[in-house]
């Protein structure tokens, strides 16, 4: 009798406590208001620095909250609308409180974003172009260690310095290094895992670790090896959200023949449509 009592027991579903369900509920919703609330209120923006002095700071750029190790920040110059992620270390000097000299040390030009936790370590002149976009986890730095003498801990060896540039427009993917001495072109892609050292060209895509050019766009030569996929076609000017979802609506028939369309035709018939 006990057993099978026991049985029915584990069977029949249990309540639950439903005021406590309620309290859980509610807590959530509080934890995650009042995270959002410190995001807001603990990022940096040129309005709100807080305790940070930056060397200059565009309109429109913010550094999230939580940020990483900040230090040397009077010769850390930000350009405008940048976007700077969460835990992402910005550094000017071997160490705070270093008198760094008249000129900055680090600049970004005008709207660069760097991904959530990535590095820019800039002991000598770091220098990353405007509209560069940086996946999370990108480590650039300026300084690399030396082993010059055997006997010595690598540790404790003085470093070896040189300056890195970015250029303008380039995307840096994921986890990708930037090592001492680079000076990488103008809209240049460095793939997700790429060691970069030395010269990039303009219009170049980089792989790899030591990374080296896998294709490059010349005035010449167009894309070479050629892009094995069609560029994406921009979104007309004028072009409605509804517009928007009632193509994402066709069968690739029909949008196929809407493709092979003259712009006359496409223009009357957004006309007929205006008046109907």
């Amino acid at each position: 009798m006990g057993a099978a009592h026991a049985e029915y027991r584990e069977r029949v579903p249990k309540r639950k406590n439903t005021f406590s369900e309620w309290r859980r509920h509610l807590a959530q919703r509080a934890v995650h208001a009042s995270w959002a609330w410190v995001q807001r209120t603990g990022s940096v923006t040129a309005a709100h620095p807080g305790r940070f002095r930056f060397g200059a700071m565009g309109t429109g750029t913010r550094l999230a909250f939580p940020l990483g190790t900040v230090f040397g920040e009077p010769w850390i110059h930000l350009g405008a609308h940048c976007i700077v992620g969460e835990q992402v270390t910005l550094t000017a000097g071997l160490m705070p409180d270093l008198d760094l000299g008249p000129d900055p040390i680090l600049r970004l030009g005008d709207g660069v974003v760097l991904g959530r936790g990535s590095h820019v370590i800039a002991d000598t002149t770091v220098t990353i172009g405007s509209d560069c976009y940086f996946g999370p986890y990108v480590y650039v730095t300026s300084t690399n260690h030396s082993y010059d003498d055997p006997h010595e801990p690598i540790g404790k060896q003085w470093p070896r310095m040189e300056p890195v540039e970015i250029g303008p427009g380039c995307w840096i993917g994921t986890g990708a290094v930037i090592l001492p001495g680079a000076r990488i072109g103008r809209n240049v892609v460095v793939a997700a895992g790429a060691v970069v050292r030395g010269t990039v060209p303009d219009h170049a895509v980089v792989a790899g670790a030591p990374a080296r050019v896998v294709r490059r766009w010349t005035p010449a030569e167009g894309w070479q090896p050629p892009l094995r996929t069609p560029a994406p076609v921009p979104i007309p000017e004028g072009m409605t959200p509804d517009q928007l979802n009632a193509l994402a609506g066709l069968d690739e028939e029909t949008a196929a023949r809407l493709a092979e369309l003259d712009d006359d035709t496409i223009a009357r018939l957004a006309e007929l449509d205006a008046e109907a």
